[in-house]
């Protein structure tokens, strides 16, 4: 099966700083595929040139078949946004909005209202499709944008963020309407998230750090990269904490957050021992199997939580590039 999309060898520089460094990485039609990376990895970076807004300092990218730099316009008719900034006209309904969406794609007169009429349909939004935006909840809203995402029948949604900054349930019905988007329409899903229980929705995930890629694999993959048990502990003093676990147990504790994780083999053992052995009380303790934020704390240094708004703020500058043509 050929890869939708592919990169290989990819860079980017800005002047003497190398955002993305040497990126290998293959996409299967169909996937739902997570990208992850803590702030300044190079992850909004990566999904800008496969968007077509940057171009590569070096390697190649292809997305459904086609070569991002040679033919940009060609990758844009292939692919569909949801970005994590809203989009839409607020002052139209929703059925203006995806007719709108139809004609700028050059959907055929005959076709767009039983298209728009589907992807309504999928998203749960026929009865409400004559209603103005602006009377919308937000999740109503991130419904709108993935069905206007896929109108114009693309092979691959990028997606960022399509659940930041809405609640538990709703995110999980989103969840819901995109697994039935990627069924129904035979869609491949790339996409970026903080929350790392809807990694777990990922067929295979990308961590990406200091411009390269140092996991890739299914969660469950991952998560055997850590092993053991995961204990998480706090104390009055973590630094100290940390240099005595290392001289008694020769273990590494990680700080996260004002606690202390370290992974090791037989977690029941070692907590009595950490209680018992520690020279200051040990104030809270827990013990868990691997997670992904452990995963994700081991391979980059860093908590998922711990992404700043700077990250955000490039991808909504990337939103912005698309929506106004731009390319640099």
């Amino acid at each position: 099966m050929t890869a939708v999309i592919h990169a290989a060898g990819l860079r980017k520089k800005y002047g003497d700083l190398e955002a993305v460094r040497g990126i290998d990485l293959d996409v299967m039609p169909g996937e739902v595929f997570g990208f992850l990376g803590p702030n300044g990895a190079g992850k909004s970076t990566t999904i800008s040139i496969l968007c077509t807004l940057l171009r590569p300092t070096g390697g190649t990218a292809e997305v459904a078949g086609i070569d991002v730099v040679r033919d940009p316009a060609g990758v844009r008719r292939r692919i569909g946004l949801v970005f994590q900034d809203p989009s839409l006209d607020d002052q139209l309904t929703g059925r203006e909005n995806l007719e709108m969406h139809a004609t700028i794609y050059g959907l055929p007169r005959a076709e767009r209202h039983r298209r728009i009429t589907d992807v309504l349909e999928v998203v749960d939004l026929s009865e409400r499709a004559d209603s103005q935006v602006r009377t919308y909840s937000g999740g109503m809203k991130r419904r709108l944008e993935i069905a206007r995402g896929v109108l114009h029948y693309p092979e691959v949604l990028f997606l960022d963020e399509p659940t930041l900054g809405l609640d538990p349930q709703t995110r999980k019905h989103i969840w819901g309407y995109l697994h039935d988007v990627r069924k129904r329409e035979g869609i491949t899903l790339f996409m970026t998230t903080h929350y790392m229980d809807e990694a777990e929705f990922c067929d295979r995930i990308a961590i990406i750090d200091k411009g390269e890629i140092v996991a890739l694999g299914t969660p469950a993959e991952l998560k055997d990269m850590v092993g053991g048990d995961v204990i998480t502990l706090r104390t009055e003093d973590g630094p100290t904490a940390a240099r005595e676990i290392q001289a008694l147990f020769a273990l590494e504790a990680v700080a996260d957050n004002g606690h202390l994780r370290l992974e090791v083999k037989d977690g029941a053992e070692m907590v009595p021992r950490l209680v018992r052995e520690l020279s200051m009380p040990v104030l809270s303790v827990s013990l868990s199997r691997p997670s992904l934020d452990d995963v994700f704390l081991k391979l980059t240094g860093h908590a998922i939580r711990e992404e700043g708004a700077a990250s955000v703020d490039s991808l909504r500058n990337m939103a912005r590039m698309w929506r106004g043509g731009g390319r640099r």
